[in-house]
Protein backbone atom coordinates (compact mmCIF):
# COMPACT_ATOMS: atom_id res chain seq x y z
CA UNK A 1 0.00 0.00 0.00
CA UNK A 2 1.57 3.25 -1.00
CA UNK A 3 1.64 6.47 1.24
CA UNK A 4 -1.50 7.97 -0.06
CA UNK A 5 -4.10 5.09 -0.80
CA UNK A 6 -7.20 5.54 0.66
CA UNK A 7 -6.65 9.51 1.84
CA UNK A 8 -7.59 11.40 -1.46
CA UNK A 9 -5.01 12.62 -4.14
CA UNK A 10 -2.60 14.35 -1.90
CA UNK A 11 1.25 13.58 -2.93
CA UNK A 12 2.14 13.64 0.80
CA UNK A 13 3.03 10.70 3.40
CA UNK A 14 0.03 9.46 5.56
CA UNK A 15 0.71 9.24 9.29
CA UNK A 16 -0.94 7.36 11.76
CA UNK A 17 -0.55 9.81 14.82
CA UNK A 18 -0.27 7.22 17.46
CA UNK A 19 2.78 6.90 15.59
CA UNK A 20 4.84 9.93 16.02
CA UNK A 21 7.18 10.96 18.61
CA UNK A 22 6.61 11.59 22.34
CA UNK A 23 6.49 15.41 21.90
CA UNK A 24 4.64 15.69 18.60
CA UNK A 25 2.27 12.84 20.24
CA UNK A 26 1.13 14.45 23.38
CA UNK A 27 0.59 18.20 21.03
CA UNK A 28 -1.31 16.50 18.68
CA UNK A 29 -3.39 14.10 21.28
CA UNK A 30 -4.43 12.13 18.21
CA UNK A 31 -7.73 9.63 18.92
CA UNK A 32 -7.99 11.36 22.72
CA UNK A 33 -11.08 12.98 23.61
CA UNK A 34 -11.47 17.09 23.98
CA UNK A 35 -14.44 18.63 25.42
CA UNK A 36 -16.07 21.53 24.01
CA UNK A 37 -17.43 24.37 26.38
CA UNK A 38 -20.16 22.85 27.52
CA UNK A 39 -18.27 19.74 28.38
CA UNK A 40 -18.93 17.28 25.43
CA UNK A 41 -16.51 15.11 24.22
CA UNK A 42 -15.04 14.68 20.90
CA UNK A 43 -12.07 12.58 19.43
CA UNK A 44 -9.44 14.43 18.27
CA UNK A 45 -8.10 13.10 14.40
CA UNK A 46 -5.94 10.27 14.38
CA UNK A 47 -4.98 10.53 10.98
CA UNK A 48 -2.71 13.15 9.28
CA UNK A 49 -0.85 13.96 5.88
CA UNK A 50 3.04 14.57 6.81
CA UNK A 51 4.14 18.52 5.36
CA UNK A 52 8.20 18.74 5.03
CA UNK A 53 8.33 21.91 4.12
CA UNK A 54 6.37 25.22 3.59
CA UNK A 55 7.27 24.54 -0.03
CA UNK A 56 6.31 21.90 -0.25
CA UNK A 57 2.39 23.09 1.58
CA UNK A 58 2.89 26.29 -0.78
CA UNK A 59 2.54 24.03 -3.75
CA UNK A 60 0.30 21.46 -2.91
CA UNK A 61 -2.99 22.30 -3.95
CA UNK A 62 -6.75 21.09 -1.52
CA UNK A 63 -8.69 22.62 -4.03
CA UNK A 64 -8.67 24.44 -7.22
CA UNK A 65 -8.49 27.42 -5.93
CA UNK A 66 -6.83 26.78 -2.32
CA UNK A 67 -3.72 25.53 -1.14
CA UNK A 68 -2.22 23.71 2.02
CA UNK A 69 -0.37 26.55 2.86
CA UNK A 70 -3.58 28.65 3.21
CA UNK A 71 -5.45 26.28 5.47
CA UNK A 72 -2.50 25.64 8.17
CA UNK A 73 -0.59 28.96 8.85
CA UNK A 74 0.04 29.40 12.49
CA UNK A 75 2.45 31.91 14.36
CA UNK A 76 4.56 31.45 17.77
CA UNK A 77 1.33 30.63 19.71
CA UNK A 78 1.46 27.16 18.44
CA UNK A 79 3.29 24.59 20.16
CA UNK A 80 7.15 24.68 19.38
CA UNK A 81 6.66 20.66 18.95
CA UNK A 82 4.45 21.14 15.82
CA UNK A 83 5.26 24.24 14.13
CA UNK A 84 8.46 22.88 13.13
CA UNK A 85 8.89 20.61 9.76
CA UNK A 86 7.70 18.20 9.28
CA UNK A 87 4.63 19.21 10.23
CA UNK A 88 1.08 17.52 10.44
CA UNK A 89 -2.30 18.40 9.23
CA UNK A 90 -5.70 16.16 9.69
CA UNK A 91 -6.69 14.56 6.61
CA UNK A 92 -10.07 16.36 7.10
CA UNK A 93 -8.17 19.35 5.57
CA UNK A 94 -9.69 18.51 1.80
CA UNK A 95 -12.93 18.25 3.35
CA UNK A 96 -12.95 22.07 4.55
CA UNK A 97 -11.40 22.74 1.23
CA UNK A 98 -14.12 21.54 -0.52
CA UNK A 99 -16.59 23.24 1.65
CA UNK A 100 -14.27 26.68 0.75
CA UNK A 101 -14.06 26.27 -2.69
CA UNK A 102 -18.48 26.08 -2.86
CA UNK A 103 -18.18 29.20 -0.72
CA UNK A 104 -15.28 30.77 -3.15
CA UNK A 105 -17.06 30.12 -6.31
CA UNK A 106 -20.82 31.42 -5.30
CA UNK A 107 -18.66 34.93 -4.54
CA UNK A 108 -16.32 34.74 -7.16
CA UNK A 109 -13.32 36.18 -6.03
CA UNK A 110 -10.26 35.85 -3.43
CA UNK A 111 -11.54 34.31 -0.24
CA UNK A 112 -8.39 34.65 2.69
CA UNK A 113 -8.03 32.92 5.25
CA UNK A 114 -6.26 34.24 8.60
CA UNK A 115 -3.37 33.39 10.54
CA UNK A 116 -3.98 31.12 12.95
CA UNK A 117 -7.39 30.45 11.01
CA UNK A 118 -7.41 27.25 9.93
CA UNK A 119 -6.17 24.04 11.14
CA UNK A 120 -4.58 24.68 14.56
CA UNK A 121 -3.05 21.79 17.28
CA UNK A 122 -5.18 21.49 20.43
CA UNK A 123 -1.44 22.08 22.05
CA UNK A 124 -2.37 25.90 20.48
CA UNK A 125 -2.06 29.06 22.64
CA UNK A 126 -5.76 30.35 21.26
CA UNK A 127 -7.05 26.47 22.32
CA UNK A 128 -8.66 26.13 25.60
CA UNK A 129 -11.68 23.88 24.50
CA UNK A 130 -12.49 21.28 21.46
CA UNK A 131 -12.11 24.12 19.32
CA UNK A 132 -13.28 22.36 15.40
CA UNK A 133 -9.61 24.38 14.42
CA UNK A 134 -8.41 21.14 15.60
CA UNK A 135 -9.90 18.69 13.81
CA UNK A 136 -9.29 21.05 10.60
CA UNK A 137 -12.55 21.36 10.29
CA UNK A 138 -12.99 25.36 10.88
CA UNK A 139 -11.74 28.74 8.60
CA UNK A 140 -11.57 32.59 9.74
CA UNK A 141 -11.86 34.40 7.27
CA UNK A 142 -11.47 37.91 6.86
CA UNK A 143 -10.99 39.37 3.89
CA UNK A 144 -13.32 38.54 0.71
CA UNK A 145 -12.05 40.02 -2.81
CA UNK A 146 -11.17 43.58 -1.83
CA UNK A 147 -13.37 43.73 1.13
CA UNK A 148 -11.97 43.25 5.01
CA UNK A 149 -14.79 41.75 7.03
CA UNK A 150 -13.99 43.91 9.97
CA UNK A 151 -18.07 45.46 9.06
CA UNK A 152 -20.95 43.84 10.61
CA UNK A 153 -22.79 44.13 7.02
CA UNK A 154 -20.14 42.64 5.13
CA UNK A 155 -19.98 39.43 7.84
CA UNK A 156 -23.63 39.56 7.76
CA UNK A 157 -23.50 39.51 3.55
CA UNK A 158 -21.14 36.74 3.46
CA UNK A 159 -22.61 34.88 6.21
CA UNK A 160 -25.95 34.73 3.87
CA UNK A 161 -24.16 33.86 0.80
CA UNK A 162 -21.74 30.76 3.01
CA UNK A 163 -24.91 29.55 4.54
CA UNK A 164 -27.34 29.26 0.78
CA UNK A 165 -24.45 27.31 -0.62
CA UNK A 166 -23.12 25.77 2.43
CA UNK A 167 -26.32 24.63 4.64
CA UNK A 168 -23.44 22.47 6.88
CA UNK A 169 -21.51 24.91 7.27
CA UNK A 170 -21.94 26.39 10.80
CA UNK A 171 -21.31 30.15 11.37
CA UNK A 172 -20.57 32.14 14.40
CA UNK A 173 -22.90 34.95 15.33
CA UNK A 174 -21.48 38.47 14.99
CA UNK A 175 -20.87 39.86 18.73
CA UNK A 176 -18.94 41.16 20.99
CA UNK A 177 -19.54 38.31 23.90
CA UNK A 178 -17.37 35.44 24.12
CA UNK A 179 -18.59 33.11 21.61
CA UNK A 180 -19.19 35.57 19.01
CA UNK A 181 -16.46 37.57 16.77
CA UNK A 182 -16.24 41.30 14.65
CA UNK A 183 -13.63 41.07 13.01
CA UNK A 184 -13.88 38.12 10.72
CA UNK A 185 -16.21 35.01 9.19
CA UNK A 186 -15.62 31.63 11.06
CA UNK A 187 -17.19 28.80 9.20
CA UNK A 188 -17.05 25.19 9.97
CA UNK A 189 -18.32 21.48 9.05
CA UNK A 190 -18.26 20.54 12.87
CA UNK A 191 -15.89 17.53 14.52
CA UNK A 192 -15.24 15.35 11.60
CA UNK A 193 -12.81 12.84 11.57
CA UNK A 194 -11.32 11.12 8.37
CA UNK A 195 -10.71 7.27 8.46
CA UNK A 196 -8.59 6.27 5.67
CA UNK A 197 -9.64 3.15 3.97
CA UNK A 198 -7.83 0.11 5.24
CA UNK A 199 -6.49 2.14 8.69
CA UNK A 200 -7.72 0.76 11.95
CA UNK A 201 -9.56 3.30 13.78
CA UNK A 202 -11.22 1.60 17.23
CA UNK A 203 -11.46 3.18 20.67
CA UNK A 204 -8.91 2.01 22.39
Amino acid sequence: MSDIDGCGLLPLPLVDGRDLEAPRRQALRPGEPFADRSGHPYLLPRYFYEVDSWQTALHTEVAEHFTLAELMGVDVRESAAVRKFPRHVPCTITLLAAHLELFRKAVGTFVYVAANGGYRSPAHGLVDHASTHCWGTAANVFKIGDEYLDEPERIERFAKIAARVVPGFWIRPFGQDKGYLDDHLHLDIGYVRLTPRGRDDAVV
